[in-house]
C-alpha cells in the first residue's frame, strides 16, 4: 500500500477532531475524503502531511512513519493547503523559485521545471505578474503548481477548487486526472459530490471525526441500501402487486406512475419497458433516477452534506 492510516486521533483542546480512522489507499490511486466542513478532512491532511503528529495511531507512507520520517515522507509529497500559501507581492515565477528552492532542486532543473508547470495550468504569459492582482482561481492554479515542483509521488489537495471560477476549476479537474492517469496517487478532499464523482476512484465519507463509509460508489451504494430508480408514467392505474411479481423487483404505484429499485438501472431498462407493455400498460414518459452520492450521504449521516 502507498498510504496505510491505522486508527488516527487527533483533538485540540476539548474538540476531538479525528476520531479514530483508518484508510488505505493503493498506489496510483485517487481517493476522496468527503464531508461537511469540520468533518476532521483538514485534519486529517494535515496530520499525512507531517504538519501536525496523530494523537494516536499510525500513519505510513509509501512504507514510512510519518512521526519517526517526516524528512523522507516530506520529499514525496506534494501538499495544497485549504488556505492559498503563496507570497502576494512575489510574482508566480517568484513564487515557484522560492517554493521550488526548499526542495534543493538544482537552478536549471528547476527553472525548466516551472516553465512546464506554468503552460499546465495556463499561467505562462502572467508568471511575471504579482500574485495580489491574480484572481482566486489563478492563486489556485499557482499553488496547485508550486506542489509539483519536486515532483511528488503524492499529491495531497485538501478543498482545492474553493472560491474558483468554472474555467480554473476545470484546468484544475484535468490536470489532476492527467496527473493520476500518470501514476501520482491522489488524496482529494471536498465538500461537492460532483468532484468526488468525477475524479476519486474510492471515496471516504467523513462525518463528525469518522469515516462512515468508504469504497467505489458502486461500493457505497450498496453499503447504503440506495438504488436507482426507473420511472415510468402509464395512461392508467398499474397494479403495483402484479408488476412487482412480474419484474421481480421492489415497485411502488403512486398516480398512474410506477416507481422501480434497481441496482442497475441501464440493465433493467429494457425488461421493465417490455414488462410493463406486456402487461397492458401504455407508458407515455421514463426517467431514470440515478443514485448519487447525494443520496447515499444523506442515508449513511442523515444529514445533507451542507449541513
Amino acid at each position: 500500500m502507498m498510504i496505510e492510516v491505522k486508527n488516527i486521533q487527533k483533538s485540540y483542546g476539548d474538540i476531538h477532531a479525528v476520531k479514530g480512522i483508518s484508510f488505505t489507499i493503493k498506489a496510483g490511486e485517487c481517493y476522496g475524503l468527503l464531508g461537511p466542513n469540520g468533518a476532521g478532512k483538514s485534519t486529517t491532511i494535515n496530520m499525512l502531511s507531517t504538519l501536525f503528529p496523530p494523537d494516536s495511531g499510525e500513519i505510513l507512507i509509501n512504507g514510512l512513519d510519518v512521526k519517526k520520517s517526516a524528512e523522507e515522507v516530506k520529499k514525496i509529497l506534494g501538499v495544497v493547503p485549504q488556505e492559498i500559501a503563496l507570497y502576494s507581492n512575489f510574482t508566480a515565477w517568484e513564487n515557484m523559485l522560492f517554493w521550488g528552492g526548499l526542495h534543493d532542486i538544482k537552478k536549471n532543473k528547476l527553472h525548466k521545471k516551472a516553465e512546464e508547470l506554468l503552460r499546465l495550468v495556463g499561467l505562462s504569459d502572467r508568471k511575471n505578474e504579482k500574485v495580489k492582482g491574480y484572481s482566486g482561481g489563478m492563486k489556485r492554479r499557482i499553488n496547485l503548481a508550486c506542489a509539483l515542483l519536486h515532483s511528488p509521488k503524492i499529491l495531497l489537495l485538501d478543498e482545492p477548487t474553493v472560491g474558483v471560477d468554472p474555467q480554473s476549476r476545470n484546468m484544475i479537474f484535468e490536470l489532476i486526472e492527467q496527473l493520476n492517469q500518470e501514476g501520482m496517487t491522489v488524496i482529494y478532499t471536498t465538500h461537492y459530490m460532483e468532484e468526488a464523482e468525477r475524479l476519486c476512484t474510492r471515496i471516504g465519507i467523513i462525518d463528525s471525526g469518522t469515516i462512515v463509509a468508504q469504497g467505489t460508489l458502486d461500493e457505497l451504494k450498496q453499503q447504503s441500501g440506495i438504488k436507482d430508480v426507473i420511472v415510468m408514467q402509464c395512461n392508467q392505474q398499474p397494479d403495483e402487486s402484479a408488476i412487482a411479481a412480474k419484474l421481480n423487483l421492489e415497485v411502488k404505484v403512486t398516480d398512474h406512475t410506477i416507481y422501480i429499485q434497481t441496482q442497475n438501472s441501464k440493465k433493467d431498462l429494457t425488461r421493465c419497458v417490455i414488462g410493463c407493455s406486456e402487461a397492458g400498460y401504455e407508458i407515455q414518459h421514463i426517467d431514470i433516477q440515478k443514485a448519487n452520492l447525494e443520496n447515499v450521504f444523506l442515508k449513511m449521516t442523515g444529514k445533507q452534506l451542507r449541513d
